[in-house]
């Protein structure tokens, strides 16, 4: 008896044009990452309940617990294994499990597959990918890595079509210091709060931060610092104008100031410093990021991360960190899902090599053979049918190319753009197709 087949909401299937496009942007990161020396790694996709839901507020919303359906009795209790909702955690523990083996300060990058369960909404799934890349040391970890780490992200998206785009940045230290400079015992706490500015507006949170403890004027101080932001290092005037002093403070703004000042040396435009960034994981100490695309602010981030000093640590030593994501399912849930970014063909393959009859087929694969053992992709018809019917089958798929065999007048091949109609002898060994049509390329629905 046939089932009907029910869509399950928050996951990514792309057809073949979209997956192609998605491919483009995920090469194109690995490419970028490795360009700048990091190193591929792979982790598990479940990591322990317990370490997973020790990294704060939203942790604790987002795992998915994993058990097997059958289980005995005496497995029945609560879940010990999850998925893991980022590459942060497990890479984390990979460090901590291979620091013997692996040589430091070590630049990792990870592209994978999380999980999140919560509500799928725009933008947020349920089943993700992420490319992260990270920069841990063992005992310190100087801090012109939190300024690098940008200038990768706008490499890569220099690359991409993302648009334009505004990498907001922040120091928690600059919140700590400020919230303890007012005498703030709360700061994880007051933090979180200040992290719902974007959902709840201002008004809701000065109203959660008294309920929390605080003093009117404390929140109104805590709103007024979230409302600084610049593209340059004024904005460490503008927070000495609050009038608060404390040494976490002062630390903070000085590590804010070098990572603006590096971004506008080498990505001028890209950074800015906005102190209202946060982050919700309890893991992060310093430098925190979110990437906005500037035509639609109220997406959200589509690449966020940070510094984390304590979240890699077996008790005798440490191995701080600092790391940054691009959302690649977040970003392409926009690019493709909403605005129709795809690929000018729905397959890799550049040439269809014709088949005048089944007795023939084999002259065809060797002519397949031959081209793509130069790197051109190729496909062979899958029936000896009529020859419009054969280009008909490459039309379709976008195949620009089609091979006929023997088909000159002294029995040399021919090739046809079936675009054009243009049609020429070619020689198998030494053909090539445009390097525009070697591979699919992205088109923009704006393309005219």
């Amino acid at each position: 008896m046939a089932s009907k087949v029910t869509p399950i909401s928050g996951f990514q299937e792309w057809l073949p044009t979209e997956r192609i496009a998605e491919q483009y942007f995920l090469d194109t990161i690995r490419e970028v990452f490795e360009l700048h020396g990091f190193a591929s790694v792979n982790t598990r996709s479940v990591e322990s309940v317990e370490r997973l839901s020790s990294q704060g507020e939203d942790a604790d919303k987002e795992i998915y617990a994993v058990r097997r359906l059958a289980a005995p009795a005496d497995e029945q209790a609560e879940p010990t294994l999850g998925l893991h909702f980022d590459m942060t955690v497990p890479f984390a523990r990979y460090v901590l499990e291979n620091a013997g083996k692996l040589t430091f300060p070590f630049r990792r990058y990870q592209i994978q597959q999380a999980w999140r369960g919560e509500r799928p909404q725009r933008g947020r799934y349920r089943e993700f990918i992420q490319a992260d890349i990270d920069i841990v040391d063992a005992g310190e970890l100087p801090a012109h890595y939190e300024a690098e780490l940008l200038l990768v992200i706008a490499d890569v998206f220099a690359r991409l079509p993302v648009g334009d785009y505004t990498i907001h940045v922040n120091n928690r230290k600059i919140c700590e210091g400020f919230y303890l400079g007012l005498g703030i015992d709360d700061v994880i706490g007051t933090l979180r709060i200040v992290d719902k500015l974007d959902k709840i507006g201002p008004q809701k949170v000065a109203e959660l931060l008294v309920a929390n403890g605080l003093t009117d004027e404390q929140a109104k101080q805590c709103l007024a610092l979230a409302e600084i932001n610049s593209p340059d290092g004024s904005f460490v005037e503008r927070v000495r104008a609050l009038g608060v002093e404390h040494p976490t403070l002062d630390e903070g703004l000085a590590h804010l100031e070098s990572v603006i000042a590096t971004a506008a040396e080498h990505a001028p435009g890209v950074a800015i410093a906005d102190l209202r960034i946060a982050r919700g994981l309890d893991y992060y100490t310093g430098t925190v990021y979110e990437t906005m695309l500037e035509r639609d602010p109220g997406y959200g981030s589509i690449c966020s991360g940070g510094r984390y000093d304590s979240l890699a640590t077996d008790g005798k030593r440490t191995y701080p960190g600092v790391g940054i994501s691009i959302g690649v399912s977040r970003l392409l849930g926009l690019l493709i899902g909403e605005e129709g970014l795809t690929a000018s063909r729905e397959t890799p393959v550049a040439v269809l090599v014709a088949v005048n009859d089944e007795d023939s087929r084999a002259e065809s694969t060797r002519i397949a053979t031959a081209l793509r053992s130069r790197g051109i992709a190729t496909l062979v018809a899958p029936k000896a049918a009529k020859f419009g019917k054969q280009i008909q089958f490459a039309d379709r798929r976008g195949i620009p190319f089609v091979w006929f065999p023997g088909a000159g007048e002294d029995g040399s091949d021919q090739v046809k753009d079936i675009r054009s109609g243009q049609q020429s002898a070619a020689d198998r060994s030494s053909w090539t197709p445009p390097q525009a049509d070697l591979r699919p390329s992205l088109v923009s629905p704006t393309t005219d």
